[in-house]
């Protein structure tokens, strides 16, 4: 696998379960949040604008993804919305598809065009770090079967607030056939206990 075939296994309409925990706090906060993944070929305009943006030569991408979202979390204020849009372009290492850099017009945390750096891990994890001009954030991603996702982050603020973040993503898709592949999960025992 490649970082372009794990994004075209990612299209699609996503139910999210997120839990947030406030590390300093020592909180934790659950919401969720709605999420669509559509897969967008190499010469998709969205594709050559993102990659310029950046200073790529849009013939470097391979491709990338247009995502949007729509979500709430426990501690929201009044009229806060987690929603969103933006598109991926990915522009793997010549020498090695599974890494390279992805391009974004609006990053996780801050609301700028940014790029991050990606590869594949030994079990075809995708593994994201971002630098921001004011945090860190690292995100890997990896899928359980074809239609559950885990998604784990830690954002490190150069301020020293640190969250972290779990995401169980399920596609959607025969409510039947998601009951199916989500009950073995149910009915596995916790390692830590809980």
């Amino acid at each position: 696998m490649d970082g372009l075939t794990f994004f075209q296994n990612s299209a699609g309409k996503w139910q999210s379960q997120r839990t947030t925990h406030h590390l300093p706090f020592r909180r934790a906060e659950t919401g969720g949040s709605e999420i669509k993944v559509e897969h967008l070929e190499q010469n998709d305009p969205k594709i050559k604008e993102i990659c310029e943006m950046h200073s790529f030569d849009p013939s470097l991408s391979v491709g990338g993804s247009y995502v949007t979202w729509d979500g709430a979390m426990q501690w929201d204020k009044e009229n806060e919305n987690h929603q969103g849009e933006t598109v991926f372009a990915l522009i793997p290492n010549q020498e090695n598809p599974r890494q390279g850099k992805l391009l974004r017009e609006r990053g996780y945390a801050e609301i700028v065009p940014v790029a991050g750096e990606y590869y594949l891990d030994h079990e075809d994890a995708l593994i994201l770090s971002t630098e921001y001009e004011t945090m860190t954030i690292h995100e890997k991603f990896w899928f359980v079967n074809d239609n559950i996702r885990m998604r784990t982050s830690t954002v490190q603020r150069f301020g020293g607030f640190n969250t972290a973040t779990f995401c169980i993503e399920v596609r959607e898709a025969d409510n039947q056939v998601i009951a199916e592949e989500i009950k073995p999960l149910l009915n596995t025992p916790s390692i830590t206990g809980w």
